[in-house]
């Protein structure tokens, strides 16, 4: 089996402008927020996001990074809509596709399929079509001649995910109570890219966790990168909640560019070390 560790530069070092990046995790839980930092290092632009947005896409929507986002909410979980995303849309900056969540999911499925769309009845009855006119509905091929919307196949280029545990071939676990749909995003990617808290050898995955904890098999993953504290600010249950006063941070930077600027000089001008050094400050840590 493949030695797939590699450090979060290299991966970032591996995409190109305008790919279609799907970002796993949920709001402000379970990010690859390392990930998403490399990427606000790198020279990277015009992408194309699909995610249930939390921080990552308000990062990127503030670096000026996106074209587009794919998405069914942008939250915050405790802040209801992110600042930084929600400035974006009010200066007219991305191009937007907003679905019901659950067809986000169907977009995903159809993806790892390879289809080109997943029949849902998310969306019917719903301002969605409205919004995204190139929508299509099929009727059901059975007896009960249903109207379904046929959700377009969410293909993604690269997807970005973070877990709790990974061996080096590429094999990821989560501990938390939910696996989101981290799996799918990477089914569903021509590439697939890990961060975890911890690397440790495969028997360790079968440890103290239920066999269906595995999440990811290294058929999906391509490389695994070791990024202790790397979903931080959002949470990475049971290892860390979500940081709530550095989160309350984040959101304050967006109310004006002095505000952005002083935020990113002190916590994104460097690398991820500096990065983890400068949320460990004691005037932080209060």
């Amino acid at each position: 089996m493949r030695d797939k560790q590699v450090n979060v530069d290299e991966i970032v070092g591996s995409l190109r402008d305008g790919m279609t990046i799907g970002i796993g995790g949920w709001g402000s839980r379970r990010k690859p927020m390392a990930l998403v930092r490399a990427i606000l290092r790198s020279q990277l632009r015009d992408l194309t996001l699909v995610s249930y947005g939390g921080p990552d896409v308000g990062l990127l929507a503030a670096a000026g990074k996106l074209r587009k986002v794919v998405y069914g909410f942008v939250s915050l979980d405790s802040i209801p809509l992110d600042p930084h995303f929600r400035a974006a849309r009010q200066r007219g900056e991305l191009e937007v596709a907003e679905y019901d969540e659950g067809m986000i999911l169907a977009g995903l499925r159809a993806a790892a399929a390879r289809v080109p769309f997943h029949p849902t009845r998310a969306g019917i009855g719903s301002d969605v079509p409205a919004l995204n006119p190139g929508l299509r509905t099929v009727l059901s091929p059975y007896d009960d001649g249903e109207e379904l919307m046929a959700m377009p196949a969410l293909r993604l280029d690269a997807a970005l995910v973070h877990l709790n545990r990974a061996d080096r071939h590429g094999n990821a676990q989560y501990l938390g109570p939910d696996p989101y749909f981290d799996d799918l995003m990477c089914a569903a990617a021509d590439r697939g890219y890990v961060t975890c808290e911890q690397v440790v050898p495969t028997e360790e995955l079968l440890q103290k966790a239920p066999v269906q904890s595995l999440l990811l098999n290294r058929t999906h993953t391509d490389a695994v990168a070791e990024t202790p504290n790397g979903a931080h600010f959002t949470s990475c249950v049971p290892d860390y909640e979500r940081d709530e006063a550095f989160q309350r941070r984040y959101a304050a930077s967006a109310s004006d560019e002095e505000s952005w600027r002083a935020f990113r000089d002190e916590f994104l001008s460097g690398d991820e070390q500096a990065y983890q050094a400068a949320v460990r400050a004691p005037e932080v840590a209060q």
